[in-house]
């Protein structure tokens, strides 16, 4: 398992659209092995990243509701992270 990669499932308020986007953008760099693919990559990357989100919503409407929430803060909801990604 990717460490970067924080559970979705269960977090109060529900994961963010832009949550699963990040998670999913994670995933795909790490399994593709490149943070930033060449030009002419770009359009399957970014491909996959859409597909593995829309796996993510899928999932995460399917599932049961947790007893407890995660154990880990999504980065994005993180004061220090979402300084950064605003500022």
């Amino acid at each position: 398992m990717c460490r970067n990669i924080t559970e979705l499932r269960g977090l109060e308020p529900p994961a963010t659209a832009d949550e699963v986007q990040a998670a999913a953008r994670q995933f795909v760099r790490k399994i593709s092995g490149l943070r930033q693919p060449p030009a002419t990559a770009d359009e399957a990357f970014e491909t996959a990243v859409r597909e593995v989100a829309a796996s993510v919503h899928r999932l995460l409407d399917a599932l049961p509701a947790r007893r407890q929430p995660p154990s880990t803060v999504p980065p994005l909801r993180r004061p220090e992270v979402r300084a950064r990604v605003t500022g």
